[in-house]
């Protein structure tokens, strides 16, 4: 992906057209573009060479938008951090990438001075919407800089991003994302849905995670609209779907449970929505189905993929009956199913889910052993269990973690969280295994009910026993106010078993 030539060749066609729409403030195309050009110019100015990295600890403002474009028309690596890193994980972080500039938004409990003493490889901590003594101002460098077109030659296999993994399994991993790959997100979008110039999109995940990246690399690739939000609240989400008429969007699934449990949901006009995505294997189908019930007219599609394939990677077709599937992948994509031995599975049979194709990272940085590991016979592991039915659509059942061996018997973490979910009470519920001295492991649910409900565990779990096998019903359940999740929305897992 050239980035500079994408910002030009959009400010010529869509000039004052709103590429962001962030807390009533408009950013138009032509905006956009001289913003980057800008940063980039003093970027290159302060030194920033091709394929040197640059770290972003930003919430999720334009600003975050402005870095990576800027970065990319530099030839440059960008190196996302989530905004809830702590000090200690944003040095590991730094110093593992080699970032030399780090653009940052000050916050109580991190000390930049601390992080550039402990990070002798940064050369300059630029600062967001606040002037501190000692480091760069965004703002000012943003006026400095010129808007002239970076000349700039880039090769597809030069590294656009560095994307650091939660971390949840050990140490992070930085996944290495080539400038090619970078428009591996746009090309599949094409492939799997319909997008145009005139769609409206609705953005709640971090810039941090490849699923906030994608709509940046959409709206520059397409030429629509971004309406952005620093972080999900529910009502709010729903509010600008209704004032800004979003066409399209795509969330996790605690997202989408969060949006179907408020009162207010039929309250609000969604009739623009023409489609949207939940990634991330949702537990429960049914509450898949209940979408149509406030948005009739909309395209309701699953899919799959990872931060290392560069996603969506799968997604079901437009108008599918098959919800429980994440679809099928693009025809430059190869997915199959092996076994622990990497052997390829016939339909049907559960095994790991492996990928290969140019969309796939090269590996880890600085990492060989994680790489040789994930990467085998040219097919890259993803560490989820799936299976294939006979017309070839893919079927998530979960993690290799989240596979609970009950005496012998194989028990799958997303397979009791589903039934439970069938439970009206249920607002969310989160499965895991146990030691257990008599039959190795059991399942335990951690499960938060609906306002208002009264059920208890004696109910709880004679439903389970109209649902699941007995050795598939939880041994122990907790009620808990709410589930874990990282910045991302997605449960956390690695919290509720280390309390377990």
């Amino acid at each position: 992906m050239n980035v500079a030539e994408f910002l030009e060749t959009r400010a010529k066609a869509f000039s004052d057209k709103p590429a962001l729409i962030f807390k009533e403030q408009t950013i138009t195309f032509n905006q956009l573009r001289n913003s980057s050009f800008c940063l980039a110019d003093s970027l290159r100015n302060l030194g920033l060479k091709k394929c040197d990295k640059v770290a972003i600890y930003l919430p999720n403002w334009p600003q975050y938008l402005y870095s990576y474009l800027a970065i990319w028309c530099c030839g440059a690596t960008a190196v996302p951090l989530d905004f809830m890193l702590t000090e200690d994980e944003l040095i590991s972080c730094i110093s593992h990438s080699e970032a030399k500039i780090l653009i940052a938004k000050p916050k109580t409990n991190i000390s930049l001075t601390g992080i550039k003493e402990k990070c002798p490889g940064l050369k300059n901590i630029i600062i967001c919407h606040e002037e501190v003594e000692g480091f760069l101002s965004f703002e000012q460098l943003l006026e400095e800089g010129k808007s002239k077109f970076p000349e700039v030659e880039i090769q597809d296999k030069d590294y656009g991003i560095i994307f650091y993994t939660s971390g949840t399994t050990g140490k992070p991993k930085g996944v290495l994302i080539n400038y090619l790959q970078l428009d591996a997100p746009p090309k599949a979008m094409t492939h799997f849905v319909d997008f145009n110039d005139k769609d409206i999109v609705l953005c709640a995940l971090p810039f941090s995670h490849i699923g906030g990246l994608i709509y940046l690399q959409n709206c520059i690739t397409f030429g629509l609209t971004v309406v952005l939000m620093d972080r999900f609240i529910p009502v709010e989400f729903l509010k600008n779907i209704q004032q800004y008429r979003i066409t399209c969007f795509w969330i996790v699934p605690s997202m989408y449970y969060a949006l179907l449990q408020l009162k207010e949901f039929e309250s609000y006009d969604l009739s623009s929505v023409r489609w949207m995505v939940i990634f991330g294997a949702p537990s429960s189908p049914d509450a898949l189905r209940r979408f149509y019930q406030y948005c009739p007219r909309a395209h309701l599609l699953h899919g799959w993929g990872l931060t290392e394939t560069n996603a969506p990677t799968t997604v079901i077709p437009m108008g599918s009956k098959k919800l429980e599937s994440v679809g099928k992948a693009a025809p430059w994509i190869e997915v199959k199913i092996f076994d622990d031995d990497d052997k390829e599975l016939p339909s049907g049979a559960i095994g790991e889910i492996a990928v290969r194709g140019w969309v796939v990272t090269d590996g880890y940085y600085k990492d060989p052993e994680a790489t040789a590991l994930a990467m085998r016979n040219s097919w890259f592991h993803t560490g989820d269990l799936g299976k294939f039915d006979s017309e070839g659509y893919l079927y998530i059942v979960g993690r290799k973690k989240e596979m609970i061996k009950v005496a012998g018997e194989i028990v799958f973490e997303p397979e009791i969280e589903a039934a439970i979910h069938k439970h009206p009470d249920i607002a969310e519920v989160a499965a895991i295994g146990v030691p257990d001295k008599l039959r190795g492991e059991v399942p335990k649910a951690f499960v938060v009910l609906k306002e208002g409900s009264k059920l208890n565990e004696a109910d709880l779990r004679y439903f389970c026993r109209q649902h699941l096998a007995h050795f598939k019903i939880p041994h122990y359940f907790e009620f808990i106010t709410a589930l874990p999740k990282n910045r991302v929305g997605k449960i956390d897992k690695e919290r509720l078993r280390s309390k377990s």
